[in-house]
């Protein structure tokens, strides 16, 4: 069992949120950011969210250990899955943070190789093989 934890880096992919927030909290938002402590509103929320990460680091790296999540980004090209599909194995695919299959990946390839998905954050792949492995995306 391995963790494979990958570091942020300037650009990564982002994915938007919607939130719901009471006037209140957001009046206290704004007047931060009037006062200068933030440039924006979403710089006030991420910094809130990083810091919540932070607090719990630890709780998120032991129960991605345990539960064998890839912490971070996760790319499958057409080789790999090849390569899989070679060596007749099949993927459980499971990723904390970004998942990717390649644009160049036939659903078929993706069904011979890939048994389930579970993806806590963002699963990018073609509408073609999204659906070939809908049933197999938790």
């Amino acid at each position: 069992m391995s963790v494979h934890e990958l570091r942020r880096k300037a650009g990564d992919t982002t994915e938007k949120i919607t939130i719901n927030l009471g006037v209140v909290d957001l009046g206290q938002i704004d007047l931060l950011v009037q006062e200068g402590f933030y440039s924006n509103r979403t710089d006030l929320i991420r910094t809130a969210i990083r810091n919540q990460l932070s607090t719990h680091a630890e709780v998120v790296r032991e129960t991605a250990a345990r539960k064998t999540f890839v912490l971070g980004l996760q790319h499958y090209s057409r080789s790999y899955l090849e390569a899989v599909q070679a060596a007749g194995e099949v993927l459980q695919i499971q990723v904390l943070g970004l998942a990717s299959i390649a644009d160049d990946v036939s659903p078929e390839l993706a069904l011979a190789t890939i048994d389930s998905v579970v993806v806590l954050g963002a699963f990018h792949a073609s509408a073609a093989v999204k659906a070939a492995l809908a049933d197999r995306i938790y």
